[in-house]
């Protein structure tokens, strides 16, 4: 259901047609930077929300500690 290697040939022998062959080289690497771009971005993003519940977890704990409410300190006593 792809592209076949006989639909790949016709399409790089238009692309040498329209662009000539001192355009190919830019072009080619120009499309090897967007998709190493795209690539890097879309890694960044996997890994943002790989590391998104840890973060979320120690936001909770700070903002408990800042409340005075942690779980890990007993209430203090009021003397009078």
């Amino acid at each position: 259901m792809g592209i076949g290697f006989t639909e790949l040939i016709v399409i790089l022998v238009i692309v040498l047609i329209l662009f000539g062959p001192g355009k190919l080289p830019e072009i080619g690497k120009a499309l090897g930077k967007g998709i190493r771009e795209f690539k890097k971005a879309q890694q960044g993003l996997l890994d943002d929300d790989s590391d998104e519940p840890e973060k979320n977890q120690k936001v909770s704990k700070e903002k408990k500690s800042e409340d005075g409410k942690s779980d890990d300190k007993k209430p203090e006593e009021k003397v009078v």
